[in-house]
């Protein structure tokens, strides 16, 4: 007998990529089911030229979702994991987060860079007194804490606009999630540097000196709490050392109480055979202040992790900065 799942996506090319995806896996593993995309229009889709604080937070592009999960209009949401706020409604879950990709940031630049060396650092690749465009605080906060010299622009639109303007007398750089090029098919990680879009060169802004966004680079799938069905139907899909590593970054942000207010970075890990390993950053707005605390856990209480390095950074002065 076949089973029918109905995803509800947002209509942007990324969002609706991802739902793609998880439609195309679900079916790979699971042979009668069938599976069906249904486009939801969310208040920041109508209202892009506003900045993520205007707009209320990062559920001005999840609520009108969750509403239809929760009415059983459909049957799973797929988001952006950094996008999705740490508190739910009540009667929703993350059931399933995918494999991790790539969490780095990608700082894309206007004009060919060249041969570059290996080690090279992305940022030396700019001018003194470069303009550099993001729509995000962390990014922004991070670009000032390592050259106070530029001057970061707001940067805001779907990917394709963002470089559309980058190419049209834009700012010297921007800077864009790899993972969310890579889900779009716009970013070739063989060569050195990275291409996008075949028209620009990107160099990837990393960890210890960069870190991503609390879920950078993973998915998760969120459904109605008591649905044992879907459930059931994600399980193969779902990857526990993902979920372990995003569910203690969340909880630092939780913790935290920044929201989308404050510029906070984390990474969290599960290295073969290790703990689960995590990093918190916090920052003053121009990158003049950096909290940061490093600290290991059990996998199996990624909450507890999250939260303890959440606490060291509020006693080491980030109390004053979210």
């Amino acid at each position: 007998m076949t089973e029918k799942v109905i995803i509800g996506s947002r209509g942007s090319k990324l969002a609706q990529a991802q739902s793609h995806w998880v439609a195309g896996e679900l079916r790979r593993f699971h042979e009668d089911v069938e599976v069906e995309i249904v486009e939801i229009k969310t208040t920041g889709d109508t209202n892009l030229g506003a900045s993520l604080s205007e707009l209320g937070g990062k559920g001005a592009f999840t609520k009108e979702i969750e509403d239809a999960l929760l009415l059983g209009k459909c049957d799973l949401a797929v988001h952006s994991l950094k996008d999705l706020p740490t508190e739910l409604p009540d009667g929703l879950q993350i059931a399933c987060t995918p494999t991790r990709e790539v969490v780095d940031d990608s700082l894309v630049y206007r004009d060919r860079i060249g041969t570059i060396d290996d080690d090279s650092d992305p940022l030396a690749y700019l001018p003194e007194g470069a303009t550099v465009g993001t729509s995000s605080l962390r990014r922004k906060a991070m670009l000032l804490a390592s050259r106070p010299d530029l001057h970061v622009i707001e940067w805001r639109g779907n990917v394709d606009t963002r470089l559309n303007k980058l190419e049209n007398d834009g700012p010297d750089a921007i800077v864009l999630a790899a993972a969310g090029l890579s889900r779009l098919g716009l970013i070739d990680f063989s060569t050195r540097p990275d291409r996008v879009d075949s028209r620009f060169d990107a160099l990837a802004l990393r960890a210890p000196g960069w870190l991503p966004a609390v879920g950078q680079g993973a998915l998760g799938i969120e459904i109605r709490s008591d649905d044992e069905r879907l459930i059931h139907l994600l399980a193969p899909l779902h990857d526990a050392a993902t979920f372990a590593s995003t569910a203690a970054e969340r909880a630092f942000l939780n913790r935290l109480g920044a929201g989308c207010q404050a510029p906070v970075a984390a990474f969290a890990c599960v290295p073969e055979g290790s703990a689960l390993k995590m990093t918190g950053r916090v920052l003053a707005r121009d990158g003049s202040v950096v909290v940061e605390h490093r600290a290991d856990g059990e996998i199996d209480d990624p909450h507890a992790l999250g939260t303890e390095i959440a606490e060291r950074c509020l006693e080491n002065g980030a109390a004053e900065l979210v």
